[in-house]
């Protein structure tokens, strides 16, 4: 048995998604984290993230760290933009 106050928090929670669904290109339903309207999603996971930083889980990178992490990004983009150009010459070739 539900009473009126559930019934009506979840109209009011269905329709919310409706509209951020609308207006942010987002279509999900009315469960769940992603059901949530994004202000409270970016609640719920800024206390994720100050919990894990107050219990000593999470990981802050250094600058050296960032720069890798960046170079390696960077790097395997390059890769990847090689490999793809390099397939669609053959590609292309074949196709007579």
């Amino acid at each position: 048995m539900t009473s009126q106050h559930d019934q009506s928090g979840r109209e009011k929670q269905q329709s919310q998604a409706g509209a951020s669904g609308q207006q942010g290109g987002q279509t999900s339903g009315g469960r769940g984290f992603a059901g949530m309207d994004r202000e409270r999603q970016r609640e719920i996971a800024s206390q994720g993230g100050r919990a894990a930083h107050a219990s000593g889980n999470a990981h802050q990178f250094t600058s050296e760290e960032a720069r890798a992490a960046g170079s390696k990004r960077h790097a395997n983009a390059a890769m990847r933009a090689a490999q793809a150009a390099q397939s669609n010459k053959g590609s292309d070739s074949s196709v007579n």
